[in-house]
């Protein structure tokens, strides 16, 4: 594992007894997807996101001071107000890859509560959310611990934190946009954590709309950790990781231009290279559903009969992410309401929009 000693904790001096931090987080849609990662939770190319404002996660950490530190991390974990002991090995294993950069962990008892604004498991990144939710809080109590951390350093280091537990999850601390992953193009990008896209976003941009069509709610075919490691050894992963390459460049550019035809075009070929990478992997997978495609096809005829600027994204699921400028949104929630809402599970989808990331409450 890599060593970042801009990241190590200060000597703790002196601890506060007791206390509470509440914070909210959001999910993120990758624009540029990162799929195939290197030890430990290194991306192999670099991805580009919006963050989300509405899909959060909003956690509370209770912290109270045990006489003598303890042997192991003690936490209680609880989900929408019940215990959730199925997430606790995944907060286990976020702690022990944190623990030195964060030296109070084992000084604490903690309750960690925990809700999503959305359903869980219905395919929105709630991994990226959580994760990015308790880093944000954690970071909270170092700068109670160390008053001199300034703002930047404590959004970074969330961000570096929140990455070992969700790779995506480092993209959820700042907003709107948020690149995650060394590129030459990208001034002061990092494998180690996501900064906010550093060149001034074109107005055609503001507000971004992001209506998440729910076609199936289920648990996920393959997990991301799964689904990134079919990438070693994959036939196409080294063509794969350069067009990403590519594509991050083509974007800045798009970004502070405003081309949003070309936008469509690089955002849409991305969605499908991600299910292609699944697609032709072994063992393989389909993760769209026949109403993913349906859906698909009804957004290309709507383009092409009204001009309309609307296009979709796709994660590593069946769900789709429905991407048109503000200025077009009554139109194309009509469009959604009236042809799309059909395709969706129990014909749920919401409404987001690109946000600002971590927030105490």
């Amino acid at each position: 594992m890599t060593d970042y000693p801009e990241f190590a904790s200060s000597k703790i001096s002196e601890l506060p007894e007791e206390g509470t931090i509440s914070c909210t987080s959001p999910s993120n849609i990758a624009l540029v997807k990162y799929w195939g990662k290197r030890p430990v939770q290194l991306p192999e190319n670099a991805s580009i996101s919006f963050t989300l404002d509405h899909c959060k996660t909003t956690t509370t950490l209770r912290y109270k001071k045990l006489d003598s530190a303890s042997e192991y991390f003690d936490f209680d974990l609880f989900f929408e107000g019940k215990p959730k002991p199925d997430f606790k090995p995944k907060i286990q294993n976020f702690f022990d890859r944190i623990q030195k950069y964060l030296l109070f962990l084992k000084e604490y008892k903690f309750t960690i509560e925990t809700s999503n604004t959305f359903p869980h498991s219905s395919g929105i990144a709630s991994s990226a959310s959580g994760m990015s939710a308790l880093a944000y809080c954690l970071m909270q109590l170092e700068k109670k611990i160390n008053p001199d951390i300034s703002e930047a350093e404590l959004l970074q280091k969330a961000s570096f934190l929140s990455r070992l537990g969700s790779g995506s999850a480092c993209r959820s601390i700042e907003g709107p946009v948020t690149v995650w992953g060394k590129h030459n193009d990208i001034e002061g990008s990092s494998d180690a954590f996501a900064v906010p896209f550093p060149y001034t976003v074109h107005q055609n941009f503001d507000t971004y709309q992001d209506t998440i069509l729910l076609i199936d709610k289920g648990e996920k075919q393959v997990s991301s950790t799964v689904g990134h490691d079919l990438m070693h050894g994959h036939p196409f992963a080294t063509k794969r990781f350069e067009q990403a390459s590519g594509n991050i460049s083509k974007l800045k550019e798009i970004l502070i231009s405003g081309d949003i035809d070309t936008f469509i075009e690089v955002v849409e070929s991305e969605a499908f290279t991600l299910h292609a990478m699944m697609m032709t992997s072994l063992p393989y997978f389909i993760l769209m559903k026949p109403n993913t495609l349906s859906v698909i096809q009804k957004i290309w005829e709507y383009r092409k009969t009204t001009g309309s600027k609307v296009c979709f994204t796709l994660d590593a699921g069946a769900n789709v992410h429905v991407l048109y400028p503000n200025s077009e949104k009554n139109e194309v929630l009509d469009f959604i309401t009236s042809e799309l809402v059909a395709y969706c599970q129990n014909g749920q989808y919401i409404c987001d929009k690109i946000g600002w990331g971590a927030k105490i409450v």
